[in-house]
């Protein structure tokens, strides 16, 4: 049975977070002369260090309570965050499926967890037949699931997802980054199902803002109070709140560019499937498209010299390019360049 104590880290559990000036006093006021701010300039103020107003529009969108939402900066620090709450450096261990988000390496190898890697199978689902031996394993404390996953673009299958989240004892996070361009449900459904449940999301993708660097968490109010022990007090400033909350005020312009991304990546693959150096092109859930060419290699540089920037990920999967969905503008120019090579 999942206990939160049991596998969080105990200077973590007995952790007194910092307290700032603007979380004591949370009301309004004419003087404020409790933070050891300078007076003036137009930004001179910290920021909110709960995003109240992110968070209270993101609970109606979301179907959620407030105090199941963390904002963070970028869904990096959701998951460095859940590194530092729930694995003891160089004793424990996380969980991933390969290929997948890199950054689940770097924050594992940052925070000094060991990551262990399951290859997917049989078009990138997970081999439940093999992760037994992890979820019995009291050393692992997490596991991390992309899905839609990157930079394969599948979605995971949900039942898979299920069992994991009823037979694991630790964490379960699912990183659904993409799944504005999934026509699949989201597991913030399940949270209150599932007291090991973390769903992250951001607003790089769909909402638009990746130079913004603002990224969500959904989960219960125990974990997510760990959350709000570990995070830095002023971790989203003022500019990157105000930019989400224009955005979350502007729901038809987001909706109205997905649906573009959208009917652009299904042109995208029609077009790509007419041209003889692309053997497949794989089902997306996301907003790109993995692609196997001849040689990932030799497309990937020749694209360089005709300005157009793709991924090469030859050397996770063999001979695939990974190509986000662009303008039609821009899809064009990468269709025309590929005929031409």
């Amino acid at each position: 049975m999942f206990s939160l104590e049991k596998i969080v880290r105990k200077n973590i559990w007995n952790l007194t977070p910092y307290s700032s000036a603007r979380d004591e006093f949370k009301g309004t006021a004419d003087v404020f002369l409790d933070a050891n701010e300078n007076p003036y300039g137009n930004l001179n103020r910290y920021p909110d260090p709960q995003q109240s107003k992110i968070k209270e529009k993101l609970a109606k969108i979301k179907n959620v309570n407030t105090d199941q939402i963390f904002i963070g900066n970028g869904s990096d620090e959701v998951i460095d965050i859940a590194f530092r709450i729930f694995c003891e450096p160089g004793v424990d261990k996380a969980l991933t499926f390969s290929p997948t988000y890199g950054m689940y390496d770097v924050s594992a190898d940052i925070n000094n967890i060991e990551l262990i890697k399951q290859p997917l199978i049989n078009d990138f689902q997970i081999n439940l037949n093999q992760l037994q031996p992890y979820l019995d394993d009291p050393l692992v404390k997490m596991i991390f699931i992309c899905s839609p996953n990157n930079p394969t673009g599948n979605t995971i299958n949900e039942e898979d997802i299920e069992y994991i989240l009823a037979n694991f004892e630790g964490v379960v996070i699912i990183d659904e980054a993409y799944i504005d361009f999934s026509s699949k449900q989201s597991f913030i459904e399940k949270i209150n199902d599932y007291p090991n449940l973390i769903v992250s999301q951001t607003f790089s993708k769909a909402w638009g803002l990746a130079g913004v660097r603002v990224g969500a968490a959904y989960t219960n109010k125990a974990i997510l109070d760990l959350y709000n022990r570990v995070k830095p007090p002023y971790n989203v400033s003022v500019l990157n709140q105000d930019a989400v909350l224009e955005s979350l005020n502007n729901l038809s312009d987001v909706e109205k560019n997905i649906d573009i991304i959208l009917e652009e990546r299904s042109r995208l693959k029609q077009r790509l499937a007419s041209i003889k150096k692309v053997n497949k092109i794989y089902p997306s859930d996301a907003n790109f498209l993995l692609v196997n060419v001849d040689d990932a290699d030799k497309t990937y540089n020749y694209l360089i010299d005709e300005k157009v920037i793709i991924r090469n990920r030859n050397k996770v999967i063999n001979n695939c390019i990974r190509i986000t969905v662009g303008t039609p503008e821009e899809n064009e120019q990468l269709i025309n360049a590929l005929k031409a090579l």
